[in-house]
């Protein structure tokens, strides 16, 4: 685990003009911050061009991933100003098809889209302007050893980043996109993971689970520096069907294995969510006096043969029919790993992810029903219905 982040010093400039020299940074051990660099001027520009708007707006990181992309699309739908930043233009095709699938394409035109990145300092100056609330969905997600560093930089320093920006341009609310992966650890008289439960460092945890709980670190650390937070941990996510490959997100790769001819399927289980009921729970939260709380997000607790199977029958192929116990799983693995490192080849499946697919974990999402009332979509029928648009 990377160590925790200092507490941040920030500059102050109050009153934005473009006529004055930039404000000196201070570096930290992972990330760089300074305080309001751009106040309220109307029809001019600030710092490094950036437009300062009438009105306040909201900031969205991974808007091209599964999450981000609906999350925009209900924002838009709900009358919000929404900044999304990216990566790479080709990614915001992957966005577009979202609204394209669900009939909504004149509504992606009001995406004001800022190329940025949340590892560098200087294009999130220009993404935090004129931003009142921040919905931190960026992640990178894997579960392959050799890109543990690059999940610490990205999920833990990158968090950092936005929480420091967020602290100093004094966000109203902020809210982090987590994961179940960074909820604790049963002790033994437990049956149920809940947001209460401890995480045990003793106990083994993917490079995944790591990056995503030091990431939580960061955002409770906004929180003690002032910061209003959500934390909200989703399940396994799923998402619509794409059409083509190239714009798979989250999700689609386990509907490409079914699609292919999945033969294996395995009796674990966890928790599993749609992506509509993740974006409108998040927005519920946000929109709430609920702050400073985190929340597991799950509809249901399912066994992997049962939803590998409504996969099958939504994409009208042939399920999953031979069991792979553990002890497959765990030669599978090993064998991968050393097929990859002979041919340098990305792994296809770890040891995180064959001990996940026998797991039996169980999640309870009492904490959310309980708090807005939450009903969540029943996740056989999302995946039947998604299935036909």
């Amino acid at each position: 685990m990377a160590s925790a982040i200092s507490k941040s010093k920030y500059n102050i400039n109050d009153n934005c003009n473009s006529n004055k020299k930039l404000l000196t940074s201070i570096p930290l051990n992972l990330y760089i911050s300074r305080k309001n660099l751009c106040n309220f001027e109307p029809l001019s520009l600030c710092l490094f061009q950036a437009k300062t708007y009438l009105y306040k707006m909201v900031l969205v990181t991974g808007g091209t991933g599964l999450v981000g992309s609906h999350l925009l699309l209900h924002l838009i739908e709900n009358g919000e100003n929404v900044r999304a930043i990216y990566r790479s233009q080709n990614n915001i095709e992957k966005t577009k098809s979202v609204f394209e699938l669900y009939k909504k394409t004149e509504l992606f035109e009001k995406i004001e889209w800022l190329e940025a990145d949340i590892l560098d300092i200087p294009s999130l100056e220009i993404a935090f302007n004129s931003i009142e609330y921040v919905y931190h969905c960026a992640a990178l997600i894997s579960f392959d050893p050799k890109d543990e560093e690059a999940l610490r930089k990205t999920n833990i320093e990158g968090t950092a980043n936005i929480v420091n920006f967020s602290i100093a341009r004094e966000i109203k609310k902020f809210c982090f996109v987590s994961s179940i992966a960074a909820l604790g650890d049963l002790a033994a008289h437990e049956i149920y993971i809940t947001e209460e439960t401890d995480w045990n460092p003793e106990k083994p945890h993917s490079d995944y689970a790591i990056s995503k709980y030091g990431a939580e670190m960061e955002v409770w650390r906004g929180h003690q520096e002032g910061l209003d937070v959500i934390i909200i941990n989703p399940g396994v996510i799923l998402g619509p069907i794409p059409k083509e490959q190239s714009k798979q997100q989250g999700s689609s790769e386990l509907y490409a294995k079914v699609a292919n001819g999945l033969s294996f399927y395995t009796l674990g289980n966890t928790g599993f969510i749609s992506v509509d009921d993740v974006v409108k729970t998040a927005l519920q939260l946000m929109k709430s006096d609920i702050k400073n709380e985190r929340f597991t997000l799950i509809a249901d607790n399912i066994v992997f043969k049962d939803i590998l199977n409504t996969i099958a029958d939504a994409l009208n192929v042939k399920r999953p029919h031979r069991h792979a116990k553990p002890a497959l799983m765990n030669f599978l693995w090993i064998a991968d790993g050393i097929f990859s490192t002979l041919f340098f080849q990305k792994r296809r499946l770890t040891k995180a992810t064959a001990k996940a697919s026998y797991s039996k974990n169980l999640y309870s999402n009492e904490k959310i029903k309980t708090a807005l009332g939450t009903v969540f979509l029943d996740v056989h029928e999302y995946v039947k219905n998604i299935s036909k648009l």
